[in-house]
């Protein structure tokens, strides 16, 4: 049985707490204080996060309106940036000196929201201030910041970021556009070589831009110092034409955000003075001498793409957001479409009481709560980096690795979340006035912006075998420690070749009822989340180790062997993250009730990451046939225990109706049941309602 009560949400017009639609509760047991928990959801910045909200909800003018051409959804998409300046949300992240705030993580709490206005607005946002104007900010120095910066944040000087190249991709270091400088005249000779070094997907190239960041090879004195970052003028801002020796060509239609005008960019022989190349990490004198602050070339690169790193941040934490809006459309939906009745004359129950639907929709939802407390840590790691408090290159590295293997994995989240919320949401789901299809298809590019998701696998892959293979040499320094290697393994090989498990499972597991308590064991959770990805990085680890002593043909082939299991470390890396996130944040709620539903919603994560990996604990011994019947088991029982609290968890996200805009999800689904279930009452009850041609066969055969 269940009751009604008034929870709150963020008000949009203000960001203050006011009513919300009710949601169902239990009468007894855990209740989710919504308020406190929206609190704690705005984060380490929340007025920010509120500002950002405001900003979305009181100007509608901001939101995407479907059924645009492309070249009136660009031109849109252009003005609502100008009507944002005046505002300031998008220059936080700016020095004070220029009319910013210098708050690097704020700043980007602001952008991820802009997602509920319009993914085209986000991007395209992203696109001037994120990267044009970063690019300027982080590479730039502090002379070249003071007149390069106020046209790129204040729109005067709309500029493209570009360093993607058709031919190359993912592959910055290998880019083919050249920067060779002549000392003669004190310029910079940039040009495409061939057609594969063109510039490609860039937004505001195919017809906004006047100016680009433009990454290319630099050489001078007859060698390449590898990829640098140029400041280049690209169209005359009056006209609108390429300037001499510059060209392009138009992206044309995509399969999403055609609010951004991306295109292609080629370049001939096009002069950049010498005072034009973002000198921060490199400088090149009068005389064509080179000088940088680092040493290596390879760190010099890693350097100056890391200082691009916010990109992947971002796109974590907006893909997450339009998850959660997914979500929200519809979990609110299910809790008011019926459907079946379960015998005559009762009523149909709501999609939520089906237990297939609590599946599709309940571990998406727990994702995303696992999702956002991790994306709040690596936004606190972001803003440490890039604040200069804690600006190491061991902080540096955690953060790139972070960012790459949670912004791959979030953005493959949230499209399969979109798709399964519109199919849950039946032929109401693929209107696009219910934002599914819309969202589905914009979100789409996410998975292969700022890198493809499988090569930022990869980076984080590489990072988390190599500390593996450091920890491991450390160790076999010393004889005691190479002995506890070595039995480690030989015990590890042992154990899981046996119906034996880590973390204490016995032969027999004791019965479902036993083996599911166990399974609510934080440290039982944790264990086997954590046993999958060391096991996968020690396994990647030991395959990979003969390429150290290989030649680079060979080696390629063993890294080649490899790579697939490579990669998957690096997702169960992220998932043992987010896990870690979770459990941290639940310690921070001080309502006991809050608490509760927030455990049982970690837990319903931690079990489905478990159940998703059945197979390889099953493999590896790590779980028995019993036990991993009991995972499955248990979750159908924690999403039962959830019903009750689901609508309460989605408030606390905070959406209004103006940040969600879909009719399915604002009440009136709602309405049309009840009036439907009233005519039937009244039918009933009057005693009017045609009676069944089956109950008319029963009775004639009654009478016969």
């Amino acid at each position: 049985m269940t009751t009604t009560s008034e929870p709150v949400t963020t008000s949009a017009a203000t960001g203050s707490d006011a009513p919300a639609p009710a949601a169902p509760r239990t009468a007894s047991g855990p209740r989710v204080d919504v308020p406190a928990l929206q609190h704690m959801l705005l984060g380490r910045w929340p007025e920010a996060r509120a500002e950002a909200r405001r900003l979305v909800a009181e100007h509608p003018e901001l939101w995407k309106r479907e059924g645009l051409t492309k070249e009136e959804h660009r031109e849109i998409t252009l003005e609502q940036m100008k009507a944002m300046v005046p505002y300031g949300q998008v220059l936080r992240a700016f020095p004070e000196r220029l009319g910013g705030r210098g708050e690097a993580g704020a700043n980007l709490v602001g952008f991820e929201e802009l997602v509920a206005a319009d993914p085209s607005l986000q991007i395209k946002s992203g696109v001037q201030w994120g990267l044009f104007a970063a690019a300027i900010l982080h590479l730039g120095t502090e002379e070249q910041q003071d007149r390069l910066l106020p046209g790129a944040m204040d729109l005067s000087v709309p500029g493209a970021f570009a360093m993607t190249e058709t031919g190359h991709g993912s592959d910055v270091a290998s880019i083919g556009t050249t920067a060779t400088y002549d000392p003669e005249t004190e310029e910079f000779v940039l040009h495409t070589p061939f057609r594969g070094a063109w510039k490609q997907y860039l937004g505001n190239a195919a017809r906004h831009g006047v100016a680009a960041t433009v990454f290319a090879q630099l050489v001078t004195q007859g060698v390449n110092h590898g990829v640098h970052c140029f400041y280049v003028p690209i169209r005359d801002p009056e006209t609108m034409e390429f300037l001499p020796g510059v060209g392009g060509e138009d992206d044309g239609q995509k399969g999403g955000l055609n609010g951004i005008d991306n295109g292609k960019l080629h370049f001939t022989n096009v002069r950049v003075p010498r005072r034009d190349l973002l000198a921060r990490y490199g400088q090149v004198a009068a005389d064509g001498t080179y000088t940088s602050s680092i040493d290596s070339p390879g760190r010099r690169f890693f350097t100056m793409l890391g200082a691009l790193v916010q990109g992947r941040v971002s796109l974590d934490g907006a893909s997450i957001t339009a998850a959660k809006i997914g979500l929200a459309i519809a979990t609110k939906y299910a809790e008011q479409r019926r459907q079946f009745s379960p015998a005559a004359g009762a009523d149909e129950l709501t999609l939520l009481d089906y237990a297939t639907h609590r599946r599709r929709l309940f571990p998406r939802i727990a994702e995303a709560y696992a999702m956002h407390f991790a994306h709040d840590e690596l936004l606190d790691l972001f803003d440490d980096v890039f604040s200069g408090r804690e600006d190491t290159p061991a902080k540096r590295e955690d953060l790139e690795t972070t960012a790459a293997a949670l912004k791959a994995t979030s953005t493959w989240y949230a499209l399969d979340t979109l798709q399964e919320c519109r199919e849950a949401c039946g032929g109401a789901g693929f209107l696009s006035e219910n934002r599914f299809t819309g969202l589905r298809a914009d979100l789409d590019i996410y998975a292969t912006f700022e890198g493809d998701n499988h090569v930022l696998l990869q980076l984080a892959a590489k990072r988390l075998v190599g500390d593996h293979g450091k920890r491991l040499a450390k160790a076999a320094k010393s004889p005691a420690g190479m002995a506890g290697i070595v039995a480690d393994q030989a015990k590890d090989a042992v154990l899981h070749k046996l119906p034996l498990r880590r973390l204490g499972q016995s032969v027999v597991d004791g019965g479902t009822a036993r083996a599911a308590g166990r399974l609510l064991d934080p440290e039982v959770q944790r264990g086997l989340i954590a046993g999958r990805y060391e096991g996968m990085v020690a396994a990647t680890a030991m395959g990979m180790r003969p390429a150290l002593k290989a030649d680079s043909i060979k080696a390629q082939e063993i890294f080649d062997d490899n790579q697939v299991q490579l990669l998957g470390s690096a997702a169960a890396w992220a998932e043992l993250v987010r896990w870690d996130a979770f459990t941290k944040a639940i310690a921070t709620m001080p309502d006991a009730g809050t608490r509760a539903v927030l455990t049982l919603l970690r837990d319903v994560y931690g079990l489905t990451v478990i159940e998703r990996h059945l197979d390889w604990h099953l493999v590896n011994g790590r779980l028995s046939a019993g036990r991993a019947k009991a995972v499955t088991a248990t979750i159908d029982r924690l999403l039962k225990q959830l019903r009750p609290h689901v609508l309460d968890v989605v408030d606390a996200w905070g959406f209004a109706q103006e940040h969600l805009r879909a009719p399915i999800a604002d009440g009136s689904e709602k309405e049309r049941q009840d009036e439907a279930r009233a005519y039937y009452r009244e039918q009933r009850a009057s005693g009017t309602a045609p009676i069944s041609e089956k109950e008319l066969r029963k009775q004639q055969a009654a009478r016969a």
